[in-house]
């Protein structure tokens, strides 16, 4: 009887093995060794696909856990060209595209960019996150130190990387050179994320400087997506502090 030995040597290939081995070890095996044999092929592939994604999530540094499980999408806008399922299942990564999650704090942009990463952990792509306050001092230390080059090697590594908080904390001139290397780097080889309190329009006084502004936003939006939030904050909302009804504040 002939057995197909191709699924074999696919697996083969992604063990690093040879596919001759396959054909030498076909010569002498049974039907039921090649079955088990390929079992165990099966199953070592599996284990390397789950630490590789355990691996990504632990190195992506995600400050908590959150997914899409319970995600409300209600104040959610996207544009015509950006599905959910898009971002559900990272497509706009694999186009190469980035997204900018713009609106006001607390309605969800850290949340929604957080569940996209771990989505694209789960999916085999390398992912790092960032607030842009914390990795701006991690660059301003790396280059006083002369260690800059490698430092930003490690961030080019991935293929997702998520800048939250652009707004929240003033940057200055030389902060907003780093960033903007980042950025620069990642065009049309890495996706980004980027969550933002500020319009594009405001984006120069944050950076202090509007002829980089300009450059950084024309890099980020000649592949990249708009999605808007509005809405009151979920956390204000939800607060202890929060007034309740037929109360006082």
């Amino acid at each position: 009887m002939s057995i197909d030995l191709s699924p074999m040597k696919t697996a083969a290939r992604q063990l690093m093995w040879s596919a001759t081995s396959i054909d030498r070890i076909a010569e002498n095996a049974t039907p039921e060794q090649l079955g088990f044999l390929a079992q165990a092929m099966d199953c070592e592939l599996a284990c390397r696909d789950e630490s590789r994604r355990d691996r990504y999530q632990r190195q992506a540094g995600f400050p908590m856990i959150k997914g899409f499980t319970g995600y409300e999408w209600g104040n959610v806008s996207l544009p015509p060209a950006l599905t959910r399922a898009d971002i559900e299942t990272c497509q706009f990564v694999k186009a190469g595209h980035n997204l900018v999650l713009l609106g006001p704090v607390g309605t969800g942009k850290t949340h929604l960019a957080i569940a996209v990463g771990l989505a694209a952990c789960q999916l085999g792509i390398s992912t790092r996150y960032f607030t842009v306050a914390d990795l701006v001092v991690k660059l301003a230390a790396a280059s006083a130190a002369g260690t800059l080059d490698k430092t930003m090697a490690r961030i080019n590594k991935a293929e997702l990387v998520i800048l939250d908080e652009l707004g929240y904390v003033p940057i200055d001139r030389d902060a907003a050179r780093l960033l903007f290397q980042v950025i620069a780097d990642a065009y049309e080889a890495r996706s980004l994320i980027i969550t933002t309190n500020v319009a594009f329009s405001h984006w120069g006084a944050v950076l202090t400087d509007d002829q980089m502004a300009a450059a950084m936003i024309d890099r980020i939006a000649h592949h990249g997506h708009l999605v808007t939030f509005t809405g009151s904050s979920w956390r204000m909302t939800h607060a202890l502090m929060a007034p309740q009804k037929g109360t006082r504040p």
